[in-house]
């Protein structure tokens, strides 16, 4: 048998050319699918290389810090605020935020679990009773009451806080030292870590309520709210500072030479050009006329320089505190919330709290009523149209424009008058004849130059946009009511500003609340300058306002703020709430406008008093214009301004009660002989302990003045004033005397005919010293605007 030798399979032959070809491209293509993905995998890398390094950097290279550095935050202190004469109005303290970690209570509670369960065992092992356990529960209980009673929580809060996620939770925020550190010492006391604290800073308000809407205040962030805090919350607020320390890769911060600090830049400081004596003055007045008065929708006034625009005060009545602004200040609003259903307890609230942060003075827009005569008058007389020696305006009462009829305050008609007639009666007759002569165009041109169609540009939030009816819009029945001021509606702000503008020379100023701003280091970084926007009338047609408003107090001033031995001018207002009341209802504003010296004015003040209680009385010349007098002399002096008298004035009816004080009695009586006053000792005493009433006090002539020779022996000596209202001079000083009380007229003269009380500085009453002087208004009528 022979072996066949060489390849036995018969189906494997040898690959021909055209397979292995086939094979080969099949090879090619693959590698080339491959190579393919790999390059677009290579550019998918490249272009996210590119992204990461360079696009988004920032963001990558801010991460990565983030977890090698860590950063803690120094907060900046807020700059201060402070009066024209440095008083602090707002400054910041350091308070601490209370805060927990959650899970390390959790963790320190079951620590001690643990600890009773061990004693427990160990006392079982030795047959015996384990002690010095902790009653983990009762722990609870008196941490829960302890943190509830110092921060000011309800129990629930505490309770809730512990069961937080996290190792961070914030009890309470702005907590003072001293309980900041009662709650560091019980809980170190405990040996429990589970409670922290971290120095932030508060805002306080040393004054109060005093300029609350015009200081305005912070946020629990700090941020400011309202007011200044706001308008300026970018120069108070300053920059938080840093320090950046490096970190291990376990999170654990490095030695303290790796870190960084960067410094806090404290908030700069606002000097203002409100003086708070003045301010005070003007806030008593305002909440006694509200008081008095009943007045429902507040009161608001204004006292700045009209050549400069520097404003002294600005208040809103009621007001608030600004330490606890979301408290209801006004003690009859706080009543009446308390008394509504819970259903409608929180919008009421809401509203009632939103009311008292605002600015009246230039948040809220009304009718002038007859104050806004003056740039009537001014209109007038720049475009020549009022000849003082032969014009008339007759007053029969009332006058017909087109379809409307018209009336004066006075039904019976003035008659014929002179201008200064005119302008001292209010008569709107005779301002409507006024306007009509100086027409639409004429009109709307000065009510525009007199900037009463645009914001002041004050420095203060939430100045309103006046309404106007002006130019096209305006008919000639609408130029007739906005003569006497009854169509256009104003803030406050803008009509001092325009009052200043008449009496100024002419000129057009931007009014400011601060004077400037000082950094940290005393360097000022803005200085509000005057600014004055144009000149609207001539330095002579001015001096003629002025001649004229002066003239208004000196022919009538039981209706004005006549002060004797002061040039004061002003112009009084009642304004009807045509679109918010109705004719069965009527409402009103009451206001008033003066200035002083008349002749060269440094300060002019405007008061509205919204919706008084028209039982009571609704007029300017009655509600606001005694406040107005009582201001003006109290800040007169104050700001440096004395009596002058001139040869026609009575200077002998009052008398201003000297120093007495330590003096002996004999030269005591002797001084007061020698004014026209009387005087009673009392005590036994040879020197004078003390005296009713007080120095500087004006009197009338003839008063008594009490001398105390014992200290304290003035205790208890009191009187309760009478009733005075409705009394002739002749009443007043029986009356006066039979109650050991001492009074000073303002107004009409004592001997005036039909001259009566109708206003006393002292409420029927009320309780003051034996001795006290009560100023008394007296006037003949109280129609008048």
């Amino acid at each position: 048998m022979r072996l066949l030798r060489g390849n036995t399979d018969k189906s494997k032959k040898k690959k021909t050319k055209a397979e292995v070809s086939a094979t080969v491209r099949m090879r090619n293509r693959t590698n080339k699918g491959v190579l393919g993905l790999m390059t677009v995998f290579c550019a998918a890398v490249i272009v996210r290389l590119f992204v990461v390094s360079v696009v988004d950097n920032s963001k990558y290279e801010g991460m990565a810090n983030n977890y090698h550095f860590g950063t803690m935050t120094l907060s900046a202190n807020r700059g201060a605020i402070y009066d024209a004469n440095g008083t602090a109005l707002a400054w910041s303290a350091t308070v601490y935020n209370i805060y927990i970690d959650p899970t390390l209570y959790r963790e320190e509670m079951k620590s001690i679990e643990d600890a009773n369960d061990k004693k427990k065992s160990a006392a079982e092992e030795e047959n015996e009773t384990a002690d010095n356990l902790v009653d983990v529960d009762q722990l609870k209980t008196s941490i829960t009451n302890f943190l509830s009673e110092k921060l000011g929580l309800k129990t629930e809060e505490v309770e809730a806080s512990f069961e937080k996620d996290g190792r961070y939770y914030v009890l309470q925020t702005q907590v003072e030292k001293n309980v900041t550190d009662e709650i560091t010492a019980y809980f170190e006391k405990l040996n429990l870590s589970f409670i922290g604290t971290e120095a932030t800073t508060r805002r306080y308000y040393p004054q109060n309520e005093l300029a609350a809407a015009v200081i305005g205040f912070t946020n629990g962030d700090g941020d400011g709210q309202y007011g200044l805090e706001y308008q300026y919350d970018d120069y108070l607020s300053g920059v938080d500072g840093r320090v950046i320390s490096a970190q291990a890769a376990n999170g654990e911060e490095m030695p303290y030479r790796y870190s960084t600090t960067y410094d806090a830049e404290d908030g700069d400081s606002l000097y203002l050009t409100l003086d708070t004596t003045i301010q005070y003055y003007l806030e008593k007045s305002l909440a006694e006329m509200v008081e008095k008065f009943e007045v429902k929708e507040r009161a608001c006034g204004v006292i700045m320089n009209p050549k400069t625009g520097a404003v002294y005060a600005m208040a809103t009545y009621p007001t608030f505190d600004l330490n606890n602004p979301s408290e209801i200040y006004d003690t009859k609003t706080a009543q009446e919330l308390a008394a509504l259903p819970e259903g409608e307890y929180s919008t009421a609230y809401a509203t009632a709290r939103e009311t008292q942060w605002k600015n009246k003075v230039i948040s809220e827009i009304s009718y002038p009523g007859s104050t806004f005569k003056i740039v009537t008058t001014a209109d007038a007389f720049e475009e020549n149209l009022i000849n003082m020696e032969t014009d008339s305006f007759y007053c029969s009462g009332q006058v017909q424009v087109a379809d409307a009829l018209i009336r004066c305050s006075n039904t019976a008609g003035h008659g014929a008058q002179t201008f200064t007639q005119a302008l001292t009666n209010s008569c709107n007759p005779a301002f409507i004849e006024i306007g009509q002569r100086i027409g639409i165009d004429k009109f709307s041109y000065y009510f525009e130059g007199f900037g009463l169609a645009e914001k002041t540009g004050i420095d203060l939030p939430g100045e309103a946009v006046s309404y106007s009816v002006t130019g096209d819009d305006m008919t000639i029945v609408d130029l007739a009511s906005a003569a006497y001021g009854q169509c256009n509606k104003v803030t406050a702000m803008e009509l001092v500003t325009a009052y200043s503008a008449a009496i100024n020379g002419g000129y057009m100023v931007t009014p400011h609340v601060v004077d400037h701003v000082v950094d940290s280091n005393g360097n000022i970084v803005l200085q509000n300058e005057t600014e004055v926007k144009r000149q609207i009338v001539s330095e002579e047609t001015s001096a003629i306002v002025r001649e004229q408003l002066e003239a208004v107090v000196n022919n009538n001033p039981s209706h004005n703020a006549y002060i004797q031995g002061y040039r004061i001018g002003g112009k009084s207002g009642t304004a009807e709430k045509l679109d918010t009341s109705t004719a069965d209802d009527r409402q009103y504003v009451a206001s008033y406008c003066c200035f002083a010296p008349a002749d060269d004015p440094e300060v002019i003040m405007l008061i509205m008093a919204d919706e008084p209680n028209k039982e009571i009385g609704y007029y300017g010349s009655q509600v606001v214009v005694p406040y107005a007098r009582d201001i003006m002399e109290e800040i007169l002096p104050a700001m440096g301004f004395y009596p002058e008298y001139s040869d026609g004035e009575d200077t002998d009816s009052t008398v201003t009660v000297p120093y007495l004080q330590s003096a002996d009695i004999t030269s005591a009586e002797s001084t007061l002989a020698q004014l026209g006053l009387t005087y009673e000792v009392v005590g036994d005493g040879t020197t004078v302990a003390s005296q009713s009433p007080s120095t500087g006090t004006s009197v009338t002539k003839g008063g008594k003045v009490i001398l105390y020779t014992e200290v304290g022996g003035n205790s208890g000596d009191t009187i309760e004033v009478p009733n005075l209202v409705g009394m002739t001079a002749a009443e007043v000083n029986e009356t006066m005397t039979y109650y050991d009380l001492n009074y000073a007229i303002v107004g009409s003269s004592a001997s005036e005919s039909g001259a009566l009380v109708q206003y006393q500085s002292e409420e029927a009453g009320t309780v003051v010293p034996r001795g006290t002087a009560i100023t008394l208004t007296l006037s003949v009528s109280q129609q008048s605007d």
